[in-house]
C-alpha cells in the first residue's frame, strides 16, 4: 500500500493570516510529503508494506517510526485545522469545564505546554482511559497513537510549522493556532477509537 499525501480539507491560502500559502507549502506540501516518500521508500519489500499507517506507527521502532509517525501526526494536525472555526460544542466544553476548570484554563494550560516546550514536538489534548481530558507533550516524531489514549487535538511545535510567518516567536505562532482549531472535529475524536 502506498502511502500518499491527503488533501488538505482547505486551500493553501485559506489560514491566511494565521498561517500563510507559503507556510502550508513547505510544511503540508515539503515537509508531510518528505515524510511519505521516506515511509513508502521504507516499507518497500517489508512486513509493513500492507500496513496501515496507524498500524506502522504502532509496530515500528527506528526511522520508520520517525517517519511513521511524524506522517500520522502531521495529518492529524492539518485535519484539525479550518478557516472557520466555531466555539467549543457544548458535550466538549462540558467536559473542558469539568477537567480544567473553563475553556480559558484549559487554552492557557495547553499554550503554556505548546510554548514552553523544548525544542520539537507536539502539545496534545487527549482523552485517556478514565475519559479525562489532559495536556501532554511529546518530543520529536514521538506520539499519543502508542499510548492508549484518544488524541484529540495536537499544536505542532516544530518550527519549520511556523519559522516562516513567525520567525522565533512561537507564543505568537499558537495564540493564532487557536483561531484555526476545527472544534466540531476535535469533539467528534471524543467517541474515536484509535486502538
Amino acid at each position: 500500500m502506498k502511502h500518499l499525501l491527503p488533501e488538505l480539507p482547505y486551500a493553501l491560502e485559506a489560514l491566511a493570516p494565521a498561517m500563510s500559502a507559503e507556510t502550508l507549502q513547505y510544511h503540508y506540501g515539503k515537509h508531510l510529503q518528505t515524510y511519505l516518500d521516506n515511509l513508502n521508500r521504507l516499507v518497500a519489500g517489508t512486513d509493513f508494506e500492507e500496513k496501515s499507517l496507524e498500524d506502522i506507527v504502532k509496530s515500528s521502532s527506528g526511522p520508520l517510526f520517525n517517519n511513521a509517525a511524524q506522517a500520522w501526526n502531521h495529518i492529524f494536525f492539518f485535519d484539525t485545522l479550518t478557516p472557520l472555526s466555531k466555539p467549543v460544542g457544548t458535550g466538549l466544553h462540558a467536559l473542558i469545564q469539568r477537567d480544567f476548570g473553563s475553556v480559558e484554563a484549559f487554552k492557557q494550560q495547553l499554550t503554556a505546554v505548546a510554548t514552553g516546550h523544548f525544542g520539537s514536538g507536539w502539545a496534545w489534548l487527549i482523552k485517556d482511559a478514565d475519559g479525562r481530558l489532559k495536556v501532554l507533550s511529546t518530543s520529536n516524531a514521538d506520539t499519543m497513537l502508542r499510548e492508549g489514549v484518544t488524541p484529540l487535538l495536537t499544536i505542532d511545535v516544530w518550527e519549520h510549522a511556523y519559522y516562516i510567518d513567525y520567525r522565533n516567536r512561537r507564543a505568537d505562532y499558537v495564540e493564532q493556532v487557536w483561531g484555526l482549531i476545527d472544534w466540531e472535529k476535535v469533539e467528534n475524536r471524543l467517541n474515536t477509537n484509535l486502538f
